[in-house]
């Protein structure tokens, strides 16, 4: 994830079932670029089961900007942040509140 946008930003929906993070839905009219990665909350369809968020920082930071932190506190529990090299340690998992937290993989 990511890795297809670069160098522009990526972000998408997480969706779950069963309490497992198992889907991502691309959401109409989100805005990406370079430097930010837009999604407009009221384009989400009713009734989807939303974990969170998953987006990409192509300068590889993997910490949330405040742009983040206001976005994470609209929807979810679980907001992922991945970047270069876009492999399975380059990703961080914050909470609504912008703390880390632990996410297990099931593989």
């Amino acid at each position: 994830m990511g890795r297809s946008s670069f160098p522009d930003e990526y972000i998408v929906m997480l969706g779950m079932e069963k309490g497992v993070i198992n889907v991502t839905y691309p959401i109409p009219g989100t805005r990406v670029s370079q430097d930010s990665a837009n999604i407009f909350m009221d384009m989400i369809p009713l009734g989807m089961q939303i974990a969170g968020t998953a987006h990409s920082h192509p300068n590889g930071c993997l910490s949330p900007s405040d742009a983040d932190l206001a976005t994470f506190s609209q929807s979810g529990q679980c907001h992922i942040i991945v970047g270069p090299p876009f492999d399975e340690n380059s990703w961080r998992c914050y909470g609504r509140d912008g703390k880390q937290k632990v996410l297990e993989v099931i593989p």
